[in-house]
């Protein structure tokens, strides 16, 4: 006589229901996913129906068009170096403060955060308080030197700076987080100065992350518009870059504004194609 084996294990019916991690949503999520996707494709999608393909090229030949265009690039790259100037040994800094009490590397954190969710005329207004003609630091300048930095070419670069600079700060702190701090170790242990380790070691370990906030930054200046108009203004030639030209157009050419917005969308979606993954690594940290 054999020994019964071992009964098999039945699974109730509520266990076999039980949805897997990733399978469909519940109709409602999804109806609202759908809605808010539209909300931000549909307006973009309807730019470019609307846009004056056949006239694109006269619209964009412009005079005042290439000035925008010109000067909105010039400016755009001196704030991207000027970025990288500044905000590689920021973030430096807010990647290495992991050491620090709480409450100064909060206090750090928020300082570098606030330009990302001030609103930009407040940004120029404070610029304004800052370096106008009767400003903390500008009053100096204009009584001292005759320097006047407002409604100027630098103005636009300043507020572009203002405004960009956290952009590549937490791309930067990111890559530097994760990057592997052994190869530093061994080249201090070789006798390398910490000058020598972050020139040599730790900027080519971070160097991918160093271009994508370049980009980022780029683009974020480039499109830059509350702070410009309300610190540096909109003279032809000098500040009007190529947002406020677009939004000047809108009142008596909307055929150049759409073309203009055309040119800063195109900018846009190839900074996003040339970052792919890297958004903003550091945020997430």
């Amino acid at each position: 006589m054999t020994a019964p084996g071992p009964r098999p294990v039945r699974t109730s019916p509520a266990r076999r229901r039980t949805p897997r991690p990733g399978g469909r949503l519940a109709w409602p999520i999804a109806a609202v996913a759908a809605i808010a996707l539209a909300l931000l494709v549909l307006p973009l999608v309807s730019l470019v129906l609307r846009a004056p393909w056949a006239d694109l090229p006269r619209l964009l030949a412009r005079e005042s068009v290439l000035q925008a265009l010109v000067l909105s690039f010039g400016t755009a790259l001196a704030a991207t170096a000027l970025c990288l100037v500044l905000g590689v040994p920021l973030a430096a800094v807010l990647a290495r403060a992991s050491g620090w009490p709480s409450l100064p590397r909060r206090l750090l954190r928020a300082a570098v955060t606030v330009p990302l969710v001030l609103p930009p005329v407040v940004g120029g207004i404070a610029l304004l308080q800052f370096l106008g003609r009767r400003g903390v630091v500008g009053g100096l300048l204009d009584d001292r030197f005759g320097i006047t930095v407002p409604f100027t070419t630098g103005a636009v670069v300043i507020a572009q700076v203002f405004v960009a600079l956290p952009f590549l700060v937490f791309a930067v702190e990111g890559a530097l987080r994760t990057a592997d701090r052994r190869t530093e170790l061994a080249a201090a242990t070789l006798g390398a100065s910490r000058w020598q380790v972050f020139r040599h070691v730790t900027l080519p370990l971070v160097a991918p992350g160093v271009a994508a906030g370049a980009v980022l930054c780029f683009s974020r200046a480039l499109g830059e518009f509350g702070a410009t108009i309300t610190f540096a203004g909109s003279l032809p030639g000098v500040t009007r870059t190529l947002p406020i030209a677009s939004y000047l157009a809108m009142q008596s050419d909307p055929d150049e504004a759409i073309a203009l917005a055309l040119l800063l969308l195109a900018v846009s979606i190839a900074v996003l194609i040339g970052l792919r993954d890297r958004w903003l690594p550091g945020v997430r940290g």
